[in-house]
């Protein structure tokens, strides 16, 4: 059984929407680190890699649709790092946060999750909104502070800041998130 699971955001993005250039910026400085993050809890005898993606209003869209839509896009060097194993649970959303009609609760429970750590983009917004959504589910909170992606630095910071203070996130660097 799992007792911790990754939960990667949009990070399948092809960076063709209002904002992309100043998301980018942001995504170029965690690649790296969240490649590591993703490859060693792929690894982790007691770690599970879920990614949840938004399907960007496609609803028929594949895992591979989105895949490929993303290495097409105008960054595929801020997504070949970060493509997701073909044996990761992968779920298609629809809204901010990744609990938000999916079935990333229904899995984490089943596999006795209790630990969820988040990273990928938005800081503000989908990692914000799927902080608040574990928290309110009763899972425990870690952030990979050197994983998430941000649009306004500042908001960024005040929304790290509400993870930490309002839904008792522990905010670490990805080499420290799975012990």
């Amino acid at each position: 059984m799992s007792a911790v699971a990754v939960i990667v955001v949009d990070m399948l993005n092809p960076y063709d929407h209002e904002d992309a250039d100043t998301l980018e910026k942001s995504v170029e400085q965690i690649v790296e680190p969240l490649a590591g993050l993703m490859r060693h809890a792929h690894r982790h005898r007691d770690a599970r890699l879920i990614v949840v993606n938004d399907n960007h209003g496609d609803f028929t869209a594949t895992t591979e649709d989105l895949r490929r839509r993303a290495l097409e896009g105008r960054r595929p060097d801020l997504v070949e790092p970060v493509l997701p194993p073909d044996d990761c649970a992968f779920m298609p959303k629809v809204r901010h946060s990744a609990f938000f009609g999916t079935p990333l609760e229904y899995l984490l429970r089943r596999e006795e999750i209790d630990t969820v750590v988040l990273a990928g983009q938005v800081t503000e917004q989908c990692v914000l909104y799927s902080a608040l959504d574990a928290y309110v589910r009763d899972f425990s909170v870690r952030v990979a502070s050197d994983c998430v992606a941000h649009i306004h630095p500042d908001l960024a910071e005040a929304s790290l800041r509400m993870m930490e203070r309002n839904m008792r996130a522990d905010l670490l660097p990805a080499d420290r998130c799975l012990g």
